[in-house]
């Protein structure tokens, strides 16, 4: 692996941030040509199929002419002999989250800092035989689409949506009409931008990879669905529905339009809390992806104190932090903890803790108090590559 040190923001070209985010961002594409300079990817095809071949590891194979049919889909782990078997174009690698796996991936993700961390999901990296693709589709969140190695043609057409028509006798999402307004050729280093339900087509020019960074857009479907299970948990099984003025007159068993009335008012008092719903948006988006992974640093530096003057505990490079005002909490991994709002700040901004912060908020010292729950998770520990980490 060997990285291209990466430049703050010249992703964006001549667009100063606040214009991309008023005129393009979940607006329009925008093309950026030469927006990483020099770029080299931080991951050859032969490591990108290594970590296809993990058990821990998301991935999948796209074969437009597959045995089953076309666009065959298949999923992970896969095995030595069947990316030997693979024909000679037309297929493409997808390997899901390879910025937890692999640090110099995960440095990527700084330079769209600019954008709410808990709204970064993680980034997925394809590799394509000559003409691979996964068909004409679109997706429901934003996504940065940066050319890695060799070169990429995109075919980018109108807004879709979930009813537009679908090629049948594939799991994928193929739109079975696509029409391209605009149509680029990404080079090492160009970057595409597409926001949510934009129909777009990549296809290979030759053997390339191709880095997408996406972001979290979920559902009002899962919000609900989340919300409900911690909501339940928080009303007395004494709140009820009640009808003291029942109408004499009124058909049997006929439901009044008085009686769903009362109940949406019951439903909606229960969620009428801005403390607690703000406190369950900030669990929820902080959920990692793999706790497995962060649980594995779980105590390592339990001896913080000792070394945490001379080296900073950071935060796994897998843990996710935000924070909000009013109430002050500070959110990591799906957890949630009232803290001065002026620490949250510096801390999410940082994703640290030394010397200097333990001096401006002495209650981070106290016994089983914030960084030793952080460091007990797993959540706060000091880089493995570093020569101070414990045995």
């Amino acid at each position: 692996m060997n990285a291209t040190p990466l430049q703050p923001l010249t992703m964006l070209g001549d667009i100063p941030v606040e214009q991309f985010l008023s005129e393009y961002w979940q607006k329009k594409p925008l093309l950026v040509r030469n927006a990483f300079p020099g770029f080299r990817s931080p991951l050859s095809p032969e490591e990108l199929a290594g970590l296809a071949m993990e058990e821990a590891v998301e991935s999948r194979l796209v074969l437009e002419h597959g045995e089953d049919g076309p666009w065959q889909l298949k999923n992970g782990p896969f095995t030595e002999e069947e990316f030997l078997q693979t024909p000679e174009s037309h297929w493409t690698l997808l390997v899901q989250a390879v910025d937890q796996w692999v640090p110099e991936i995960a440095q990527l993700l700084e330079p769209f800092r600019f954008l709410p961390s808990w709204r970064l999901d993680d980034i997925m990296i394809s590799y394509a035989s000559d003409k691979g693709s996964v068909g004409p589709h679109f997706d429901f969140y934003d996504v940065f689409l940066l050319q890695a190695e060799g070169k990429r043609r995109w075919q980018v057409g109108r807004l879709v949506d979930a009813d537009s028509p679908r090629v049948e006798g594939t799991p994928l999402n193929i739109l079975r009409e696509f029409e391209p307004l605009q149509d680029w050729a990404l080079e090492p280093g160009d970057m595409l931008y597409l926001p949510p339900q934009v129909s777009h087509w990549g296809t290979a020019v030759g053997p390339c990879t191709t880095i997408s960074v996406g972001f979290r857009a979920p559902s009002a479907k899962m919000l609900l669905e989340d919300l409900s299970g911690d909501l339940a948990q928080q009303i007395p099984d004494s709140t009820r529905f009640t009808d003291a003025a029942i109408d004499p007159k009124q058909a049997q068993g006929e439901i009044l339009p008085d009686a769903v009335s009362q109940v949406r008012n019951l439903i909606i008092r229960q969620m009428d809390n801005p403390a607690f719903i703000s406190r369950w948006f900030g669990e929820l988006m902080t959920e990692v992806k793999y706790p497995e992974v962060v649980a594995a640093e779980a105590g390592l530096a339990e001896n913080w104190r000792e070394q945490v003057a001379e080296h900073p505990l950071v935060l796994n490079s897998s843990s996710r932090c935000a924070f909000t005002r009013e109430p002050g909490f500070l959110f990591v991994d799906g957890d949630s903890y009232p803290a001065p709002v002026d620490f949250c700040e510096v801390f999410c901004a940082g994703q640290l803790i030394d010397r200097d912060t333990l001096e401006k908020w002495p209650f981070l010292m106290e016994a089983n108090g914030l960084v030793d729950q952080l460091v007990n998770h797993g959540a706060l520990h000091f880089p493995i590559d570093d020569e101070y980490q414990e045995e």
